[in-house]
């Protein structure tokens, strides 16, 4: 099983943005996404947030994810 990480970071810091103002504009709450944030590598990742963040930052889920370990 492969492990990803999410790239919320740093479409945070190109925005602007703060976690907790992505935690409230996309509605993902803002402890799941400190975790998605700032893990090294996710076995497992919430689809729903994922569709939410992809929104919220106006991307494809593809590019929030980058494969870290396969």
């Amino acid at each position: 099983m492969g492990l990803v990480k999410l790239r919320i970071q740093e479409f945070a810091n190109e925005r602007g943005w703060t976690l907790k103002e992505v935690a409230e504009r996309s509605g993902v709450g803002y402890s799941a996404l400190k975790n998605y944030a700032r893990s090294p590598g996710l076995a497992t990742v919430d689809v729903t947030a994922l569709q939410k963040l992809a929104r919220t930052f106006e991307v494809m889920i593809e590019d929030l994810i980058e494969v870290v370990e396969e």
